[in-house]
């Protein structure tokens, strides 16, 4: 079974989510499919048993034993990566887009493209299972296919170690890296929060996932810090049919929690939001 925890926004609390998920069951794959910004290998530290370059494009790189400062491909470049600095060409990693342009019209064809090689899947082991994660380097993009090897990479692990259960955290917003997530899972997880842009993303998020035909569950996180706004999301979901998971409360230990790199079952496992958090994950799987 594969369980996808998305949210429409950045700090909703997903990840917490994910993990505590990751550390409820006693053996699952966890794929952190959050690739340009993915944290849960700090929460978890997992071996490096598998490491796999991904190439996201190309780059310029200027040879300057041919280069004469003419500063033509600068003159041309609109993504603004290449700059005279101490009358020396320079071209920004970060910033070139790697659209060749510069290295076509280059007068001495001092510009070469180069693959971008830092980017990286990793798969290991942590304490619950197997773990899969991607790590883009920045500036480099196509983020959703390598969000698509490292579910490959869940799933081939899964197969092989007779494993049932992938839980799978996703990014935040509605792009490629999103869809790439949700594509062919058993069930999506939204967490929200009860803010207006935490309800407006929601609803962004959900018009995305029930183009798929999924089964989707909403999770309202820190719903006590404004019960107004979490009644018009139970409100919302109700009217379009979309089941509540559950409602989970601030809890100050959560953040303890990560400080201390657990997840919140494992630091605080008889509490209330520890229970609740039980509870919804049972609910989800069956």
């Amino acid at each position: 079974m594969q369980i996808a925890v998305i949210s429409g926004k950045g700090g909703t609390g997903k990840s917490s989510i994910s993990a505590a998920f990751a550390t409820l069951s006693d053996k699952v794959v966890l794929a952190d499919c959050d690739v340009d910004a993915a944290n849960l290998y700090i929460l978890f530290n997992p071996t490096h048993e598998e490491e796999q370059v991904y190439i996201s494009g190309q780059k310029a790189e200027i040879d300057y034993t041919l280069c004469t400062n003419c500063g033509l491909c600068a003159s041309y470049c609109r993504f603004d990566a290449i700059s005279l600095v101490n009358e020396k060409i320079t071209i920004s990693d970060i910033l070139c887009d790697g659209c060749k342009l510069c290295s076509r019209i280059c007068p001495t064809e001092a510009i070469s493209m180069i693959d971008s090689n830092d980017s990286r899947m990793f798969a290991g082991t942590f304490r619950n299972g197997k773990m899969v994660y991607g790590r883009l380097a920045p500036g480099e993009d196509n983020s959703g296919k390598l969000v698509n090897i490292v579910r490959d990479k869940a799933k081939e692990i899964a197969k092989a170690e007779n494993i049932d259960t992938i839980i799978i955290d996703g990014p935040p917003g509605i792009g490629c890296p999103m869809i790439s997530t949700i594509t062919g899972v058993d069930s999506v997880v939204i967490v929200t929060e009860p803010t207006l842009s935490g309800k407006h993303d929601l609803e962004r998020t959900i018009e995305i996932t029930s183009k798929f035909n999924l089964k989707t569950w909403v999770i309202i996180n820190k719903f006590d810090l404004n019960e107004d706004m979490t009644l018009e999301i139970e409100n919302y979901c109700r009217g379009i049919d979309i089941a509540i998971a559950g409602k989970l409360g601030f809890d100050p230990q959560v953040v303890q929690a990560m400080v201390n790199c657990k997840s919140i079952p494992e630091w605080i496992p008889n509490s209330t939001i520890s229970k609740q958090i039980r509870e919804i994950f049972e609910n989800i799987k069956n």
